[in-house]
């Protein structure tokens, strides 16, 4: 069939379009005019150019395609308030009005755990109470929320998946951890909070189940990995694969919170991106652990790169590109 992945120049986006290529799909890409395709892509996807905040744009784009998968978003730090509502919320309200127009028989919104912010209980789950903690994260709940009115009231095929902290092949977001392990520092805080991490490939399996399975309509589901390590844990893997001794030294959290506070006070006031935020500090306090049982049990979904195996592909990665 044809379909449109939206986010195909990002890293999750381009992972599922290089995969529904393969089972034989024909895939359109909508491109922002600031991004761009990896080069492998280019030539085998049908490029579309435009912005998600163009309602016409979005409806060329769903022509004639049987499925949409809607991963693109803005989630950069230094993006306004108005940016992130804007792509994240408006654009969502475009894209699923332009697959009600255009007759669209699947649709698959891509949301975040993010939207449940700091849980008060582990593991969370689909019901977790809500808690985003910035604008990024309120920005990807009412466009969780706007999919699901047009599931509901528009009786569009609308499943929404919310993924875990995503890693893999082409990934740089873990490369700062590794770098840390590499050079022995120490954990901040007491290593004890989890991480709940999701390889790309897993991920992409269950999104397409997600687009593919008729009981994955109308539902919401968290998909992720099926380890959630600690950070101790996590630690020690890395330090593992990268053939170190892992420190056992580990750094009380305050000094690094106040930090993060100054910085985030002084930087903002000159206009000038913060070299450390507080968020990137509760990254090493707060549980991340999500319960995937719904998945499971609806989806088939079954995740199978474990911790040593993921983290050992991540590490072979960055050598290959000589960042380690």
């Amino acid at each position: 069939m044809t379909i449109l992945v939206t986010g195909a120049t990002g890293f999750t986006g381009s992972h599922l379009a290089r995969t529904l290529l393969e089972r034989g799909h024909e895939v359109r890409a909508l491109v922002h005019p600031d991004t761009s395709l990896p080069d492998d892509l280019v030539g085998r996807v049908r490029q579309l150019n435009g912005d998600l905040t163009n309602f016409g744009q979005c409806l060329e784009a769903v022509d004639g395609c049987r499925a949409v998968y809607h991963i693109a978003a803005v989630y950069r730090e230094e993006v306004s308030r108005k940016v992130f509502f804007a792509v994240n919320a408006d654009g969502t309200r475009n894209m699923m009005e332009a697959c009600v127009q255009a007759g669209v028989e699947r649709v698959v919104h891509c949301s975040t755990v993010g939207v449940h912010g700091d849980l008060h209980e582990v593991p969370g789950d689909e019901d977790a109470p809500f808690n985003p903690g910035d604008a990024y994260q309120e920005s990807k709940l009412r466009g969780e929320r706007i999919a699901l009115e047009f599931a509901m009231a528009r009786r569009l095929p609308v499943s929404i998946f919310r993924p875990t902290g995503i890693y893999g092949p082409g990934d740089l977001r873990l490369l700062k951890f590794f770098r840390m392990v590499q050079k022995r520092r120490p954990l901040i805080g007491s290593g004890k909070p989890h991480y709940h991490l999701t390889h790309v490939r897993d991920l992409v399996e269950g999104i397409i189940l997600c687009g593919t399975h008729p009981d994955a309509v109308g539902q919401v589901f968290i998909l992720a990995g099926p380890d959630a390590p600690t950070l101790r844990e996590w630690y020690d893997a890395v330090a593992k694969v990268l053939e170190v001794e892992p420190t056992k030294l580990q750094l009380p959290v305050w000094p690094f919170l106040a930090a993060g506070a100054l910085a985030e006070f002084f930087f903002k006031a000159v206009g000038l991106k913060p070299p450390l935020h507080r968020r990137s500090v509760h990254f090493f306090t707060h549980d991340r652990w999500f319960d995937i049982a719904k998945a499971k049990r609806v989806l088939g979904y079954e995740p199978k790169i474990g911790l040593e195996e993921g983290m050992a592909e991540t590490a072979e990665g960055y050598r290959k590109e000589g960042l380690l």
